[in-house]
């Protein structure tokens, strides 16, 4: 007797369903919730605030808050906003991820390919290099950067955050560049290709994924740095993060709370606009072993 064949029809509204479907609605409101109510309150005049609901959308929506968080915030004499903290990042940001990423694929590629005398040595350097921590590091620093000069600049926080993420960066590159087939390499040998050929011939273009992690784990580690920032740098100097914190901790006037929230939501926007351009890249990049090992 021939009857219906294939896998049995699924209810939409299965318990199953019901349960994953409603943990994943509660997470997403438990981590969105803050940002709804940041940028709500940075939305609301001073008068509006202060009838304390903090849930509650804007009655009269004005972008005041945002423009004095940028331009017009005091921190200590200087009343110009986020702006030159917004500057200084960008400096310290570009070099720093340029330099760090160029040096740790070089070292994981000839780790990974290149085995020289001391290889495994100067890996476990580098591995427990990655595991020490920054507050460790500090006085040492401290005296370093004041010897060569360049403390309280911008190229000296540059110097410290290119050698800060070379450790966990020459160990994404070099487990990357081991799970490359070997079988490549050799051809290329074969072929008379040396170091910097295979290198920029063979490696690199494959290695798109890895360089998308390391420039996301870069840019969000360095842009949202507040410890070296406030450490090794002069009040002119100081990063967007410092100046958040001097203007969000100012005990002198008002409280202003919308200018607060728009303050910190301004100092987020680049790593969040990093993670929604490159996400799925990212996503790859994991995927495509640049943890593993």
């Amino acid at each position: 007797m021939a009857g219906p064949r294939g896998p049995r029809p699924r209810r939409r509204f299965s318990r199953r369903n019901i349960f994953i479907y409603g943990t994943l609605i509660v997470v997403s409101v438990y981590y969105l919730l803050p940002l709804y109510v940041m940028i709500v309150t940075s939305l609301k005049g001073m008068p509006e605030i202060r009838m304390g609901n903090v849930f509650a959308p804007p009655v009269e929506v004005t972008f005041a808050p945002w423009v004095k968080a940028w331009a017009e915030a005091c921190t200590g004499l200087n009343c110009d906003g986020l702006s030159r903290g917004f500057w200084n990042s960008v400096q310290i940001l570009v070099p720093s991820v340029v330099a760090s990423i160029i040096i740790a694929s070089i070292n994981g590629y000839a780790l990974a390919n290149w085995r020289f005398k001391g290889a495994n040595l100067f890996f476990t350097i580098l591995i427990i290099g990655a595991f020490i921590p920054y507050q460790v590091m500090i006085y040492p620093i401290v005296i370093v950067l004041r010897e060569i000069g360049l403390y309280g600049s911008l190229w000296g926080l540059v110097m410290v955050h290119t050698i800060f993420g070379m450790p966990i960066l020459t160990l994404l590159f070099r487990n990357y560049f081991t799970s490359v087939p070997e079988e490549l390499f050799k051809a290329a040998r074969v072929d008379g290709a040396g170091f910097w050929a295979i290198y920029f011939k063979i490696m690199l273009p494959m290695a798109l994924p890895i360089f998308v992690v390391a420039i996301i784990l870069q840019v969000t580690g360095i842009w949202n740095d507040f410890l070296f920032g406030v450490i090794y740098t002069k009040p002119e100097n100081y990063p967007m993060t410092v100046q958040l914190n001097n203007i969000v901790n100012s005990v002198q006037g008002v409280k202003e709370y919308n200018v607060n929230m728009a303050a910190t939501i301004l100092t987020g926007l680049v790593p969040l606009a990093v993670y929604f351009v490159s996400g799925k890249l990212f996503v790859r990049g994991i995927a495509a072993g640049a943890v593993k090992g």
